[in-house]
């Protein structure tokens, strides 16, 4: 096999690249350290090997390597999803660039990590939709509230000038109705007052939601724990977030039960993850809480709109608690993200642990997005 051709090599192991040399029947003859991390192999293992073991495309395998190395002519793909030989998919740009070398065509691979700008895209896009929510959710409020109270206050005056008591009945369904709207409003905007912030221990949280969830459901889902002992504590709403939790958990819960699932079960996972970007923030720590359930996964229709409000995927369901659990993660310079199929569902609830900085042109180096 030909060694790996005249390159100037310590620029290419300094750059922030990924670069990849294969072969014409696709065998890998040099990655430089940026490929290694990105593809979280070492050359060292997959020198001389087919790049099938290294990763492949779900959707295609290896028909666009094969294709440039038959035709000759470059090819850049976008948004191309690899999965890696640990299991792993990332998301990537990458451009094929044949050369000719000793008589043979081989293959100049380079590829453009694509996961965190897609993330700060995508959660940027979260959080205008929330805030554009919110602010429409107060303006119908003010509205709203207005004609009630005069409604209320109306229903109240004819009330004591009624002389007769039966028909006091009516004017207190007036009064009642007009409350039950008013209440419905109050917690279609979320928690009013800002966090009350204290040292809280994420795990606490997680075990007060455990007890609430098995008094509330007893035994008909199996609960599982899986946590991180080292995440630290950090300054935070203690009940908001009971409550944040709380929500999601129910509604798992509700979906589980009226599925009829006899093997129901919810997992409550905690990790740390280092080098995370939410929004456009770097932090150098944020806590991650799953809760993952086997559920029958939310309708694909319904996936991008289920933390606006009045949205649920059950006939009695008031379509408030996710937009509750968002706003109060919003409130912690968090956010919720949802993953969904059949069988599996994942909320993943992302709180920051350090101020973090705001610096977009933050090194990417060794972070993970």
């Amino acid at each position: 096999m030909n060694p790996a051709p005249e390159l100037p090599r310590h620029l290419l192991e300094n750059l922030t690249t990924a670069v990849l040399l294969l072969e014409q029947d696709l065998q890998l003859v040099y990655m430089n350290p940026a490929a290694e991390m990105l593809l979280a192999a070492s050359l060292t293992r997959f020198r001389d090997q087919p790049i099938a073991l290294l990763f492949q495309e779900p959707d295609s395998g290896l028909d666009t390597l094969t294709q440039a190395a038959e035709s000759g002519h470059p090819y850049t793909k976008r948004e191309a999803q690899l999965q890696l030989h640990n299991g792993d998919t990332i998301t990537v740009d990458y451009t094929i660039s044949p050369i000719a070398e000793y008589s043979s065509t081989q293959l100049i691979m380079e590829v453009f990590p694509r996961d965190r700008q897609l993330r700060i895209s995508r959660e940027e896009e979260l959080v205008n939709k929330q805030e554009t929510v919110r602010a429409l959710v107060r303006g119908m409020a003010h509205e709203i509230k207005n004609p009630l109270g005069g409604i209320r206050g109306a229903a109240q005056l004819l009330e004591r000038a009624l002389p007769d008591q039966g028909l006091k009945d009516y004017t207190q369904v007036i009064i009642n109705e007009a409350d039950r709207l008013r209440n419905l409003v109050d917690r279609m905007l979320g928690p009013r007052h800002l966090p009350t912030l204290e040292l809280v221990n994420i795990h606490e949280v997680l075990e007060r939601v455990h007890t609430l969830a098995q008094a509330e459901f007893g035994d008909q889902i199996k609960l599982i724990r899986d946590y991180d002992p080292s995440l630290p504590e950090f300054m935070g709403d203690k009940e908001q977030l009971i409550q944040a939790v709380l929500n999601i958990v129910r509604n798992s819960m509700q979906a589980l039960i009226e599925s009829g699932q006899s093997n129901g079960r919810i997992q409550l996972q905690s990790r740390a993850k280092r080098q995370f970007t939410l929004g456009a923030e770097r932090h150098r720590l944020v806590c991650q809480v799953k809760i993952i359930d086997n559920g029958p996964g939310v309708p694909e229709g319904m996936l991008e709109n289920i933390f606006y409000p009045m949205v649920s995927g059950r006939a009695e369901g008031t379509g408030l608690g996710l937009t509750i659990a968002q706003a109060a993660l919003q409130k912690h310079q968090g956010l919720i993200e949802c993953k969904s199929r059949p069988g599996r569902t994942e909320f993943v609830l992302l709180l920051p642990l350090d101020t973090g900085t705001s610096n977009e042109e933050a090194s990417e180096t060794g972070a993970t997005p």
